[in-house]
């Protein structure tokens, strides 16, 4: 099950690469924009529950599909950019084994204990 659910993140992540594609930026700032999110760990120096909370604003897909469509809605193209990098991340992360975050420890996940 591990390796199908890596699969289907992996689609997203494609998904978001060619969401990106359709806006006009150049393919550089895709990739200097997509470890962004992770500043969300930055709560963290407070303590876990904040850090959980900002962290899991930064990667949670309902949040960056919202921002996107913002976009759309807006007609701005800086909020659909962030919007994508979210979900992009997201997906990458989620390959890689990080999840959203639980407020106990960074290395509590929904997806696993990171560092097992």
């Amino acid at each position: 099950m591990n390796k199908l659910l890596k699969i289907e993140e992996l689609a997203m992540f494609c998904l978001g690469i060619f969401l990106f594609s359709q806006l006009h930026f150049a393919w550089w700032w895709f990739a200097l924009l997509l470890l962004t999110p992770d500043i969300g760990m930055i709560g963290y120096l407070i303590n876990p529950k904040i850090g959980a909370f900002t962290y899991n604003l930064l990667h949670h897909r309902a949040v960056a599909i919202s921002v996107y469509l913002s976009g759309i809605y807006f007609g701005n193209s800086i909020l659909q950019l962030a919007g994508v990098i979210m979900f992009a991340h997201s997906s990458m992360d989620r390959i890689l084994g990080f999840g959203l975050k639980y407020p106990d420890s960074f290395t509590h996940t929904h997806l696993e204990k990171i560092g097992k």
